[in-house]
């Protein structure tokens, strides 16, 4: 049963049952979209209305970051089982179909993606359906060169605009799949480390990257800002 978060669906699933929930859709015809949901998304949607569409519409919202898990625990009393984030999800779907599923990469800097898909094929041996940077102003020859791939699977690192983009143009990219990755494609890409094991497990993820990479300043007090909306939800609930 979905809940709800700040006026955004949230489904309370954990690694295992979303991989069987994506298993289904790969075995339907039409498009499904998969929205990891983080605190920062959350604030960016309270004033973009296409974003709170996109999610609403999304087949599958996970809970990416700790701050999804403690704002359902304020706002719900329930203890959500885990994480599921963008780059977990990718690596677990990876290693459950292997070479049985056709996945592309679409976005990030120019050579990113191939990068990342190599690195995939070799480490998971998935097929590799296609690869596109993120770099691009008219959708229309990425959208044809997606749809003419034949691929299952469609991974989206587009920073802010993914969520927006997979669902404005659902009907027309001839995948299963398709899921907003985030900065998963520069780690699988071996661009960009992620955090330490240790700030995972305490939930301080996003005060390493912050800390590690000021121009990420902005996520910081975006995350202070969720925090805020929480705790106004849970006083207006009383």
């Amino acid at each position: 049963m979905r809940l709800e978060l700040l006026g955004l669906p949230l489904d309370p699933v954990d690694m295992q049952t979303a991989l069987v929930r994506i298993e289904g859709f790969l075995s339907t015809p039409t498009t499904d979209t998969v929205v990891t949901l983080n605190p920062e998304i959350v604030v960016r949607a309270q004033k973009n209305p296409d974003l709170q569409a996109a999610i609403r519409k999304a087949s599958l919202v996970t809970p990416d970051g700790v701050g999804v898990l403690w704002a359902i625990q304020k706002l719900y009393g329930q203890e959500l089982p885990e994480r599921v984030t963008g780059i977990e999800l990718t690596e677990a779907l990876f290693m459950r179909f292997g070479e049985r599923i056709r996945v592309f990469f679409l976005g990030a800097r120019p050579g990113v993606a191939e990068q990342a898909a190599r690195n995939a094929h070799a480490r998971y041996r998935i097929r590799v359906a296609g690869t596109h940077h993120g770099y691009f102003q008219d959708p229309t020859p990425v959208l044809r060169t997606i749809r003419a791939s034949g691929a299952d699977l469609l991974l989206l690192a587009l920073g802010e605009r993914q969520e927006v983009f997979m669902e404005r143009y659902r009907e027309v990219l001839g995948v299963r799949v398709a899921i907003g990755v985030g900065g998963t494609l520069d780690v699988l890409a071996g661009k960009a480390r992620r955090s330490p094991a240790w700030t995972r497990r305490l939930g301080l993820e996003w005060a390493w990257r912050v800390g590690t990479d000021p121009r990420r300043w902005r996520r910081g007090l975006r995350l202070v800002r969720f925090v805020q909306l929480v705790k106004a939800e849970a006083r207006r609930q009383g």
